[in-house]
C-alpha cells in the first residue's frame, strides 16, 4: 500500500487561509520524479508547495483526476477530512509514475497548492483498460487534525 506523505508547506497554507477543505476541488497529479529531486522541490519551503513545482506526466488517456471530499468536519476539537476513493482508469498507456500528489485546485494565491503524496515505492504503468483505485481511508479520514 501507498504511503501518504504531508508537505510541510501545507500546514503553513492551512494556517494562514489558502485552504477551505470542505469545500475547495481537491484533485490528484502524478509525477515520476521524487518530490526532493524536483528542480524547484515542494519540500523546502512553503512558497515551494504548489503544482506549479512538480513534474507531471502525460494524462491523455486516463480518466478524471477529481477527487470528491464526503464530509469535513470536527468533533471534540479533532478535525477529519473524509475523501471517496478514487479510481484512475486508463483507456491508453499512462505511465509510468510512481508519486501521486494531492492538491487544491481552488485557490489562486498560490495557485494549487499541494497537500501531500502518495509514494507507491516503485513506477507504475496503467495499460488501456487496467485502473488504479486511491484508498484514502474512509473510516479514520485522508487527513486528521487534532
Amino acid at each position: 500500500m501507498a504511503v501518504f506523505n504531508k508537505l510541510n508547506g501545507f500546514v503553513e497554507h492551512l494556517s494562514e487561509g489558502v485552504h477551505n477543505l470542505g469545500t475547495d476541488q481537491l484533485k490528484l497529479a502524478l509525477s515520476s520524479v521524487a518530490p526532493t529531486s524536483e528542480t524547484t522541490p515542494p519540500t523546502q519551503t512553503t512558497s515551494n508547495c504548489i503544482l506549479a513545482n512538480v513534474t507531471e506526466i502525460t494524462y491523455t488517456g486516463l480518466s478524471s483526476t477529481d477527487v470528491v471530499t464526503t464530509s469535513s468536519a470536527q468533533s471534540s476539537g479533532t478535525y477529519r477530512l473524509v475523501l471517496a476513493d478514487l479510481t484512475l482508469s486508463a483507456s491508453a498507456t499512462v505511465g509510468p509514475f510512481r508519486y501521486i500528489y494531492l492538491y487544491n485546485d481552488s485557490p489562486t494565491s498560490p495557485a494549487d497548492p499541494l497537500i501531500g503524496y502518495f509514494d507507491y515505492g516503485a513506477n507504475l504503468t496503467l495499460n488501456n483498460g487496467e485502473s488504479l483505485t486511491i484508498d484514502f481511508d474512509q473510516a479514520s479520514g485522508a487527513l486528521t487534525l487534532a
